[in-house]
């Protein structure tokens, strides 16, 4: 039998018979599926990728520090709380002063998109210096700084929580009157989101008195709080312990009060929560660069 001649003239971009093409489709396929099954293998059960761009910006909580070890243990149980409630999500812990990690330390150590979430109750000189400064010597981040945690109606939860406990232990009702115990700052940003927590545990007691008291800084301390709610007949008065962990500022405070003394906030589960929803209203405010961005300061 004569063999037939091959089509003459230019090879299409299939080839003259199809068959280049189908091997080059076959070893393109193939090499789509194996990038696609490494993709996959680097998801886990959550859908964050493990590696790569793609993972979750790293949740760093930026506490104050203190030198009562209770203070630590404290955090700790927290971000125990918020790593329950977000399997998967990496979460860092970083200090400001008195322990370690340091937030510069942790800062360093860290590679990627991050996103700090201070345990810090209020705007102040941390919020607005300390913080900045120390993502200011990690140029190598991505990263992005939450609001502080108050004020916030989950704060108001947990501090009502923290008084009906209080309560419990006392054998009484929280009192006629509350002074809601903060560290206080020198800055009049500090004073007015205590004031507006304030107002929140009020609305949340029904519409019990709660004047705010300083440990220091400007403002009324705690024991001058305490006399003006005496001063207008409220002759038992409630402290709540507006600090985010045990502390000298705590249980000086507590010692003020002539009614029940709460436990600070530490890791109340609607903390926990909040935590979270700072992290959570930071992503989606803008895209992470640097310098930094803080969020809702």
């Amino acid at each position: 039998m004569t063999p037939q001649p091959v089509p003459s003239g230019p090879p299409g971009p299939h080839g003259p018979d199809g068959a280049a093409d189908f091997d080059s489709a076959q070893r393109i396929m193939t090499r789509f599926t194996a990038q696609l099954t490494t993709q996959l293998d680097r998801l886990g059960h959550d859908g964050v990728r493990r590696g790569g761009r793609d993972r979750a910006p790293t949740l760093v909580a930026v506490a104050h520090g203190s030198r009562d070890p209770e203070a630590l243990r404290t955090v700790h149980a927290l971000l125990d709380r918020v790593r329950a409630l977000r399997p998967g999500l990496p979460v860092r812990l970083g200090h400001i002063e008195l322990n370690r990690p340091l937030l510069t330390d942790t800062l360093a150590a860290l590679r990627g998109e991050t996103v700090l979430v201070p345990l810090l109750l209020s705007r102040g000189h941390h919020i607005k210096q300390d913080i900045p400064e120390a993502v200011a010597a990690a140029p190598h981040l991505a990263v992005r700084i939450a609001a502080p945690l108050g004020p916030d109606p989950l704060l108001a939860e947990a501090l009502h929580a923290r008084l009906a406990e209080a309560d419990r232990r006392a054998g009484g009702s929280p009192g006629p009157g509350v002074v809601l115990a903060a560290a206080g700052s020198r800055d009049p940003d500090a004073a007015v989101d205590t004031a507006r927590t304030a107002a929140l545990l009020s609305a949340r007691l029904g519409g019990i008195p709660v004047l705010p008291g300083y440990a220091s800084g400007s403002g009324p301390t705690v024991p001058e709080a305490v006399r003006a709610l005496a001063a207008l007949g409220h002759d038992r008065v409630a402290v709540a312990s507006y600090f985010t962990a045990p502390g000298r500022f705590a249980t000086q405070c507590a010692s003020a009060a002539t009614g029940p003394a709460a436990a600070p906030l530490g890791a109340h589960p609607a903390v926990a929560r909040l935590v979270l929803r700072r992290y959570e209203e930071a992503l989606a405010s803008a895209p992470l660069s640097h310098p930094a961005a803080t969020v809702g300061v």
